[in-house]
């Protein structure tokens, strides 16, 4: 399986199609109907409302939606690798990883706040991976931060990628004032429509209100759960090691893109502290940056049992979780 997704084979997206329907199985056998927690932004919460009348009688649509949104995300995520020569060959591991990290935890099933978030994160996260020598700079800039924007109305914890940015900034670019506040202005844009049509239309300013506060974390609690978690650090152990490794074959904006997709994982790790009510799903952000250093843990290493056992022993995992999910008729954390 790993060996198929190692190979940059066209028909490996209808693969990876097929490869992510399996494993979420258990969110199609028990779907789950989302519901708005506290940290919820209000375009979220809009989205839930549109949906309600479907979803009362056909509660599959937020299964075909969520799965619709990860496997789009898979797929633009592996395409940022390749095109940025994250990795010597172009392949399809990371898409695979992100499919396979996501089903993990049934916590992560369901269409959520974080996984809309996610793919407007990764648009950011590719876009920034480009600015290095982009001659539109200020442009993409300003777009840049205006979908940041909008990411905070579904996800207002999402503001903390602000701080990405302008890493980002600050690792790719000399300093030029004009460009840092071209994404500030972006991020003021959505912010300042949003005002005017809540003025225009007398209804009240709370939806600007920030819906973030510090509060415990959840954490998996099945001895099963921690045992992917092991698998998991494992992984991001080893791919660490070998992208450090191939550093120096690697162009220079490669390698500013890797501390790039660091500084996203570090942040995605923050994430779940700046919730107003905890959930186990706040944790799928660090997915994203997961899967890209996952790929390289399974594209270097020449030894083939290393990648069978840790892809075997995930699935694994994947199908007892699974299972207890469906025996428990779909109820997430």
């Amino acid at each position: 399986m790993t060996g198929t997704f190692k190979a940059n084979i066209p028909y490996n997206q209808f693969l990876l199609l097929l490869y992510g329907f399996l494993l979420k199985l258990p969110m199609f056998i028990s779907p789950a109907v989302p519901s708005a927690s506290k940290s919820d932004a209000f375009l979220y919460k809009e989205l839930l409302a549109l949906l309600l009348p479907l979803g009362k009688g056909f509660p599959f649509i937020y299964s075909i939606i969520a799965f619709f949104l990860l496997y789009s995300q898979a797929l633009s995520l592996n395409r940022m690798v390749n095109q940025q020569r994250l990795l010597p060959k172009p392949n399809y591991l990371t898409g695979m990883f992100y499919l396979l990290i996501t089903s993990i935890f049934p916590g992560w099933y369901g269409l959520h706040a974080a996984l809309i978030a996610a793919t407007l994160l990764i648009w950011i996260l590719s876009k920034l991976c480009t600015i290095g020598n982009d001659p539109k700079i200020k442009f993409t800039l300003f777009n840049i931060g205006m979908v940041a924007g909008i990411c905070t109305f579904f996800y207002f914890p999402a503001i903390i990628y602000v701080l990405l940015i302008l890493a980002a900034l600050a690792i790719t670019r000399t300093f030029k004032l004009p460009e840092w506040l071209m994404v500030f202005l972006g991020i003021a844009t959505p912010y300042y429509f949003l005002w005017a049509w809540l003025f225009l239309t007398g209804r009240p300013s709370n939806l600007l209100a920030p819906t973030f506060a510090m509060s415990k974390v959840v954490v998996p609690t099945s001895i099963w759960s921690w045992v992917a978690i092991s698998l998991l650090l494992v992984l991001l152990a080893v791919g660490i090691v070998f992208i450090q490794k191939s550093m120096r074959r690697l162009l220079v904006q490669s390698r500013k893109n890797w501390t790039v997709i660091y500084l996203f994982l570090l942040l995605a790790m923050i994430i779940p502290f700046l919730n107003k009510q905890p959930a186990l799903y706040y944790w799928m952000l660090s997915s994203i940056p997961l899967s890209a250093i996952a790929a390289a843990a399974f594209f270097f290493p020449e030894r083939k049992w290393f990648s069978f056992v840790v892809h075997w022993g995930l699935v694994a995992m994947i199908v007892v979780l699974g299972g207890i999910y469906v025996m428990n008729s779909g109820k997430l954390s």
